[in-house]
């Protein structure tokens, strides 16, 4: 089979590796069917990536279950699944607990399309193994679009999480999205769906404030600290100015949730935030424990993630298109239409 390796900054390429076997009686074998970039393989391909190259790619897929092993019960050759992109047991007391992506039965940030906590391929790839497959996998409900939730696996999940707890516990709240990518864009279609009263999106691109501005937000290029104005902020650029404006936006208690890869170092406004009472979370998305929650929002109709998906491609596209700065690239194979 094929993987698609990174290999050097905006570089990918096919390499051939062994299909991969069922190690286990609760593994699976799925083929991607449609497949995307995370907004943080965007900063991989530009050459800001935590490891250097080469390693297999991609972390967000809607696959088709090709062979399980005999313990697996929960999905069966031939179902359309969302493959969660941390590896996760679902049994250690962290995975019990929701924490997926600190699950204790794999070595710490084993995930698909990095090599950081070991080397469990891309999903980028023709073929992939996928272990604890019934604690994993999640079916994709029946008439969702493969294409429109091909992110399910991190970036649209992970977009619920920021949002969605946080109105429910306060029906109306103010929320202020910095963003770069698709993780904003998907925030905005969330967040006015689950009743927020206003909605402002700040990014530079003018074609991505378009897409905000059709889920009912107010946009901007770039703003100001908006004293105490939010009582929720989404900071997605991985710019640590961007997320002190974020910080600076908000009313006193209330919740600022960064989304970005800061791979760079930098100083937060310490003393306004201990002022203002602000909570703040940094962190990987525990996609698995939400995951089902994220779905059946998107069942309802009251989303729309299609509308982020920028372009669809072939699957023999990879190569030469995912180097290509495109906001939400989605490839397909073997769907119809594709």
């Amino acid at each position: 089979m094929r993987e698609l390796t990174y290999v050097a900054r905006r570089a990918v390429e096919w390499r051939e590796a062994p299909d991969p076997a069922l190690e286990s009686d609760r593994d699976a074998i799925v083929a991607p069917v449609a497949a995307t970039s995370c907004d943080v393989d965007s900063a991989i391909l530009a050459g800001h990536g935590p490891i250097p190259p080469p390693f297999a790619l991609g972390h967000e897929c809607v696959a088709r279950v090709t062979e399980v092993g005999e313990a697996v019960t929960h999905v069966s050759p031939g179902d359309l699944v969302v493959v969660p992109w941390a590896i996760s047991c679902g049994e250690c007391e962290r995975c019990r607990a929701g924490l997926t992506a600190h699950c204790t039965s794999v070595p710490h940030m084993a995930m698909f399309g990095a090599p950081i906590g070991g080397a469990w391929g891309g999903l980028f790839s023709d073929l992939v193994r996928v272990p604890w497959a019934d604690a994993m996998l999640v079916p994709l409900p029946s008439g969702l679009d493969p294409v429109a939730m091909a992110s399910a696996s991190d970036n649209w999940s992970l977009s619920w999480r920021l949002v969605a707890p946080h109105l429910r516990a306060k029906p109306g709240a103010r929320v202020l999205v910095i963003a770069r990518g698709s993780i904003g864009l998907y925030v905005c279609d969330i967040a006015r769906a689950l009743g927020a009263s206003d909605v402002l999106y700040v990014d530079p691109d003018p074609a991505h404030r378009a897409i905000a501005g059709t889920y009912g937000a107010r946009t901007a290029e770039a703003i100001e600290p908006v004293h105490h104005g939010f009582d929720l902020a989404i900071e997605s650029t991985g710019r640590v100015g961007e997320l002190a404006t974020a910080l600076r936006s908000l009313a006193p208690e209330g919740i600022c949730e960064s989304a970005g890869n800061h791979f760079r170092p930098g100083e937060l406004p310490l003393l306004e935030m201990y002022l203002t009472g602000v909570n703040l979370r940094i962190a990987r998305d525990n996609v698995r424990t939400h995951l089902p929650d994220a779905l059946d929002l998107a069942r309802t109709g009251r989303v729309d993630p299609r509308r982020v998906v920028s372009d669809v491609f072939g699957w023999e596209a990879l190569p030469e298109a995912l180097p290509e700065r495109h906001l939400k690239p989605v490839f397909v194979r073997d769907l119809p239409g594709a």
